[in-house]
Parts: C-alpha cells; structure tokens; sequence
C-alpha cells in the first residue's frame, strides 16, 4: 500500500496529466487544423494516444510534463514544448504511416 506522500504525489501526477492531456488537445486539434483546413479525429487520435507518447516516455509523465509548463508558464511555452518535442517524433511516424500504408 502506498504511503500518504506517495498517495500525493500520483494523485498530483494524475492532476497535472490531466491539465497536460487537455492542452495536448488544443495543440493537436490547432495543428491539425493549420495543416490541413478541416477535421481529421483518426490524426488526432495518433498525435494524442498512450502508444504515441510511449515514444517519448510514460504516457502519463508526459502529459503532465506538459500541464506543468502550462501552469508554470502559460499556454505559448507549453505548445512551444509539444511543438519541438512530440510534433517531429509525430511527423516522422506519419511519414512512416503513409510509405508502410498502414
């Protein structure tokens, strides 16, 4: 059984990713939009799932990697991190995606 400090900590983890998790979102969504004009929910579904941000680290460290920045320094920072540390890990799959045909 976790001790109360570690109880807080997850539970500030799981808060943090949830922040992190709904900017992700908007970043996502915006970029998708910017790219292609319209709604793609397939692309968006690859950007933001857990095997995607597998890639990078623990799905749930990252997102709340991102709901720090965010809280710490604002919405700019945070899409400035996702946009040099997930968008060309993200773009380098996609390539991937389209040449295999999957």
């Amino acid at each position: 059984m976790a001790n109360p400090s570690q109880s807080e900590s997850i539970d500030q983890l799981r808060q943090d990713a949830w922040v992190g998790d709904a900017v992700l979102e908007l970043y996502v969504r915006s970029y998708i939009l910017r790219l292609h004009g319209k709604v793609d929910a397939e692309m968006k579904t690859r950007f933001t799932c857990n095997q995607f941000l597998n890639c990078v680290g623990n799905p749930t460290k990252v997102e709340a990697d991102i709901g720090i920045i965010y809280q710490k320094s604002g919405l700019e920072t945070a899409f400035a991190w996702i946009r040099e540390n997930l968008e060309p890990l993200f773009i380098k799959q996609e390539a991937k995606r389209v040449r295999t045909g999957k």
